[in-house]
């Protein structure tokens, strides 16, 4: 009896890790996302994702990585994804302000070191507790 107890513990402990091991990786509208919070995200900085016409190019300050994560336990993955992909964004913004660009231009998604370059989505990882975005940006000013 105490083996099967201990059998029976030991599975029900293996089975609760792998759940929280989950990492499902997808693809997320990156104009749904920016609405999803509205006036969290500023609208002095603009924002162009790859393959997306922008004025030209003045000044480049460089090419600048973030990598966000934000708590899922208890919400979707949709919604985790989107929050935390605002705040990327968000920090995106404020690298610019920093530095001294008017915009940011060319954001990729660079989920897991996987670049993917998207006009429309943006890809997000999302596990039982835990849910991330990372991207690239050339941070610039814009005649």
């Amino acid at each position: 009896m105490k083996k099967q107890l201990m059998l029976a513990a030991v599975c029900a402990a293996l089975a609760t890790s792998h759940a929280f091991a989950r990492d499902t990786v997808d693809n997320y509208d990156v104009s749904d996302a920016l609405k999803s919070e509205p006036g969290k995200v500023g609208d002095d900085v603009p924002l162009f994702f790859a393959g997306q016409d922008h004025p030209r190019v003045v000044k480049s300050y460089g090419t600048f990585d973030t990598n966000k994560k934000t708590n899922s336990f208890g919400k979707s993955d949709l919604k985790a994804c989107q929050h935390v992909f605002l705040s990327a964004v968000i920090e995106l913004q404020e690298r610019a302000r920093k530095e001294g660009g008017n915009a940011v231009i060319n954001i990729k998604s660079n989920y897991e070191n996987h670049i993917r370059e998207s006009a429309t989505e943006f890809t997000c990882g999302a596990g039982a507790i835990i849910a991330g975005v990372a991207l690239t940006g050339e941070v610039v000013t814009l005649k």
